[in-house]
């Protein structure tokens, strides 16, 4: 860890992160603004195809208003993040997606609400999103000791998938009790709630220096020769971004087939998004334990590999029982993809120098994230040609395979993935990569 910005709460090291005040402040806030977003994330594009009859296209293009940003600033955001106090682009960057969310029932109730709206709100809360992301992820390693991150993304996966497995169920009951634009509402009351608890941290890492010598592109640069010049690294991304191409093409018809075509209730489609978070809370908590027993290098591509075939069941799902199989399919799908996150975020955070986590993070986002955008328009170009299964099972064959690259990389076999150290020194000169004694 960085001399010059030791994480502070220093006695969370005896008894874990559960008492690390400040750790705990973060946690609570993003449980809470993750049970909103996954209310709005049912509710959007329920809204396009119940409220404002959107065509397949139009919900496709929606998807991939979602993600367009991590193409547009994905790579500029890390260097401009890392010339801003990380505390201070979390809060700003909460109140600004609440306000956004907020404009939606508003529209509603006023009588104006278009898709228009709906693809700026997108795109406008995939910016701060972006933002927020980055900061997140470049705060924690600074918030705790290098030696607890698997722990804490490990807590705050598992929280993420409560949330994702009580969420969209919630979301589903509110869009038939309150209607889709008013659920939305939710979504910007929890990014207030997050604020509040993020303000509250007390950790101030120092303000990064001002050098009248820096350059936007230089850094930027930077940040993608660190990511690219590392084979694991970019094994990681290409696996990541193929996954999240294939699965952005699912996500967007699988609304269309849910909603028009098996003319299933908001309240069981909520229910069937659930269930996938079973098995996201599962993978939080045994992802340790795997990556313990097979080897860090193997609890990477392995669960990936293994799970990866159940997204050939979506495409054969009838109104029978076949959505049991479908929702048992998530489940097992999610273990493996939350024990692949959790293990390769934590390399990723160990691996980087700390002056370069902010565009290390908005590289990995850039080139992982900026895929979705792409496989989520292809999913609305496809779903009106070939047809909303033909697309899905292209999608599933493709997620079947997104494991290779990091099969075919030196992570398949290291049972102990390499770390950043600097020597007692501090001096970033002395410092240099060495392997993990975990």
């Amino acid at each position: 860890m960085s001399s010059s910005a030791p994480p502070v709460d220093r006695p969370a090291r005896r008894g874990g992160l559960w008492h690390h005040l400040d750790f705990r402040r973060l946690w609570i806030g993003e449980t809470v603004s993750q049970f909103g977003t996954m209310v709005s994330q049912l509710a959007l594009p329920l809204l396009a195809v119940l409220v404002l009859h959107a065509s397949t296209f139009q919900v496709g293009l929606l998807a991939a208003c979602e993600s367009l940003a991590f193409v547009v600033v994905g790579l500029p955001a890390g260097a401009w993040v890392e010339r801003m106090r990380f505390r201070s682009v979390l809060l700003v960057n909460d109140l600004v997606r609440a306000a956004l969310f907020a404009s939606v029932p508003l529209a509603q109730l006023l009588g104006v609400l278009t898709m228009g709206q709906l693809y700026v709100v997108a795109i406008a809360t995939g910016v701060s999103t972006v933002f927020f992301d980055v900061a997140y992820q470049s705060y924690l390693p600074r918030l705790v000791d290098r030696e607890l991150l698997v722990e804490g993304n490990a807590k705050l996966q598992a929280s993420e998938s409560v949330s994702q497995i009580a969420g969209p169920s919630l979301g589903g009951a509110l869009v038939q009790l309150l209607g889709a634009p008013y659920a939305v509402l939710v979504d910007a009351l929890s990014f207030l709630w997050s604020a509040g608890w993020v303000r509250a941290i007390e950790a101030r890492p120092p303000r990064p220096e001002t050098d009248p010598d820096r350059n936007l592109l230089r850094e930027i640069r930077e940040g993608l020769a660190f990511v690219l010049r590392d084979r694991m690294l970019r094994a990681i991304a290409a696996c990541t971004g193929s996954a999240n191409l294939f699965a952005s093409m699912a996500g967007a018809v699988l609304y269309v087939l849910l909603a028009r075509q098996l003319r299933l209730s908001p309240g069981v489609i909520g229910l069937i998004g659930s269930t996938s978070a079973v098995g996201g809370l599962i993978g939080a908590l045994v992802a340790a334990r795997v990556a313990a027993r097979i080897g860090q290098g193997p609890a990477i591509w392995i669960p990936i590999a293994v799970t990866g075939p159940c997204a050939l069941v979506v495409p054969f799902v009838q109104r029978d029982w076949t959505l049991a199989l479908l929702a048992a399919a998530q489940v097992v799908m999610w273990i493996g993809i939350v024990v692949y996150n959790i293990t390769q975020v934590s390399f990723r955070q160990a691996l980087c120098p700390p002056h370069l986590l902010g565009r290390m993070n908005a590289t990995m986002r850039f080139l992982v994230w900026g895929t979705m955008p792409a496989g989520s328009f292809l999913g609305g170009v496809l779903g009106t040609t070939i047809g909303v299964r033909g697309t899905l099972l292209l999608a599933g064959v493709g997620s079947s395979l997104a494991f290779l690259p990091v099969f075919l990389s030196p992570l398949r076999t290291m049972r102990e993935l390499p770390v950043y150290a600097e020597r007692a020194s501090g001096d970033e000169s002395d410092a240099g990569l060495v392997a993990s004694e975990s």
